[in-house]
């Protein structure tokens, strides 16, 4: 198969973060206005924050293109071009679900989300199935949460915290467990901010000490920790 771009691009981006937030050596931060309306004060009443559960898997994509329902990396890449199990299971769970996802995706549209069958840092006892999806898009447009939320059907969403003026991080860290995807412990959250009907920015705080793909097979002389297979 060949490895092109079904979409013509990255299935998702990344998300900036917080001031506090763990971050990798190449990882961007928001601006000091754009962390305050998050977390302190928002610009005025246009102004409307979502907090959500921050999940710790896969990035992945389910996207219709030309009729065809289509599983992606993050890159944008066909999932079953992956050299990682994970995304070929995800692959052929997308597969299995193509008439359910065909009835809710209108062409050129994705959904995004994270693909948890594999722990990456953080084991899940799942209450419900591996895929949680928390962006539908369209190219580089976000529809709202609302949409997402009218138009996902019973596909499963990140765990809403709070909803509606700023949240700062310590009053989410108080609120944060339990999880409520089973998580044995929570690694942060997303901020959201939409104003006049559309998405304006995102912003991620990730807690000090959580360490990234702890329980991958390629630190751990190959053995895997499973959620689902």
């Amino acid at each position: 198969m060949k490895t092109t771009k079904p979409i013509g691009m990255r299935a998702y981006g990344s998300i900036p973060h917080l001031p506090g937030s763990r971050r990798g050596p190449s990882d961007k931060g928001l601006s000091e206005k754009q962390s305050e309306i998050l977390t302190e004060k928002a610009r005025d009443k246009h102004d409307h924050i979502f907090v959500e559960e921050k999940l710790d898997g896969s990035c992945c994509s389910v996207a219709k293109v030309n009729g065809e329902i289509v599983s992606l990396q993050r890159a944008g890449y066909r999932a079953i071009t992956s050299p990682f199990e994970q995304h070929h299971i995800f692959h052929r769970w997308v597969e299995r679900q193509a008439e359910r996802f065909s009835s809710l995706l209108m062409e050129g549209e994705r959904f995004c989300g994270e693909w948890l069958a594999l722990a990456h840092g953080t084991v899940y006892d799942l209450p419900h199935e591996p895929f949680v999806v928390f962006d539908l898009m369209r190219g580089t447009e976000r529809a709202t949460r609302n949409e997402l939320r009218d138009r996902c059907g019973d596909l499963v969403l990140p765990r809403l915290i709070s909803e509606g003026g700023p949240m700062s991080v310590t009053e989410m860290l108080s609120v944060i467990e339990p999880s409520g995807h089973g998580a044995e412990s929570v690694e942060g959250a997303v901020w959201r901010v939409e104003r006049k009907g559309a998405v304006d920015f995102l912003g991620k705080y990730v807690r000090e000490g959580k360490v990234d793909g702890n329980l991958l097979p390629e630190m751990n002389d190959g053995r895997s920790t499973w959620n689902y297979r």
